[in-house]
């Protein structure tokens, strides 16, 4: 069966666990980018399987459906806290875009290749004084290499650091939420680093839409009370799995009357 750039594959070798998009061919290898999760991969073209092209694989309904937050707006009027969401890949990047338009918080969304993003950090937090930072593209932890303390092991994990450390230059952890990390990265040290919020606890893949669901989750969080941190994580994807963090209040102002 001929494969092309475009087709949706699931791989043989991992039990079909996961669908991909096909972003590349080369001699036989292709390159594959995943529909719902932030990871690329490359596979033998014979290890793949097609599945069907008029399937609906974008599953982000299925966490707007579960992401309920209750608020009385029959006599209270809420100031969500601002995002900037910062992400190595411009499709999950229009992907959360659209989730924070749909939860009502407030979000600029910037493109950046991830070993760019430290060097632009500085400008984008002066230029739109964010109460909430995104950090998030792609990673992987290369456990052929052994050791997931160093940080050489992975693909992102030090480019992420580099640029939570600098967004942490400018502000400290009760004036900005960070939350750093993609599929597989060192969460420890992207909490050492500075982050409030980090992917991998157990080095697991996580969703497209998991900084997104964390980031609205502490915008329309009270900004004179301590997050729900366990309900907040269980809303991602796989839990405290793959991402967790420290408690801090959340972001967002009650008014009165509406």
């Amino acid at each position: 069966m001929p494969f092309n750039i475009g087709d949706l594959v699931t791989r043989n070798s991992y039990n079909n666990d996961t669908v991909f998009k096909i972003i590349d061919i080369d001699s036989g290898i292709a390159i594959l980018k995943g529909i719902n999760i932030r990871l690329f991969a490359d596979s033998d073209i014979n290890d793949l399987k097609k599945v069907e092209v008029n399937k609906d694989f974008n599953d982000d309904k299925v966490f707007l459906d579960r992401f309920q937050i209750n608020l009385n707006r029959n006599e209270f009027f809420y100031l969500p806290g601002k995002v900037v969401h910062i992400d190595g890949d411009e499709e999950y990047l229009e992907r959360c875009m659209d989730f924070y338009k749909k939860v009502h918080v407030k979000a600029v969304g910037v493109k950046i290749k991830e070993e760019e993003i430290s060097s632009k950090i500085k400008n984008l937090l002066e230029e739109y004084n964010p109460d909430i930072l995104v950090i998030t593209g792609h990673d992987a932890y290369y456990k052929k290499l052994g050791n997931e303390n160093d940080n050489n092991n992975y693909k992102n994990t030090l480019n992420f650091i580099k640029a939570v450390k600098e967004a942490r230059k400018i502000h400290t952890h009760d004036k900005l939420i960070i939350i750093a990390g993609a599929c597989q990265s060192n969460y420890e040290e992207l909490i050492r680093a500075g982050a409030n919020f980090a992917s991998s606890p157990k080095r697991i893949n996580i969703h497209a839409l998991d900084p997104a669901i964390i980031a609205s989750s502490v915008a329309l969080s009270d900004k004179n009370k301590t997050i729900d941190l366990i309900g907040i994580l269980e809303k991602t994807k796989y839990g405290p799995k793959g991402i967790g963090g420290i408690i801090t209040n959340g972001t967002m102002y009650t008014g009165y009357p509406r």
